[in-house]
């Protein structure tokens, strides 16, 4: 089953970004909010990609591969 953390983690961190993007944009640093935004998608990225292994994981022991 999919945990409902890391749902709320994902959500999170995108709220966190969200409220960073702003306020970067809003002093005029407008390159280090692109960062920022590349840096939190990757961190995104990297639980997406641990649950899918997960994944892979159980769908290989369910038919014992």
């Amino acid at each position: 089953m999919l945990d409902l953390s890391l749902i709320f983690k994902i959500a999170g961190a995108g709220i966190i970004l969200l409220i960073i993007d702003k306020v970067l944009k809003g002093s005029g640093k407008d390159d280090v909010a692109t960062i920022a935004n590349i840096a939190g998608i990757v961190i995104i990225l990297t639980m997406v990609i641990n649950l899918i292994s997960k994944l892979f994981d159980s769908v290989k022991t369910m038919f014992m591969l």
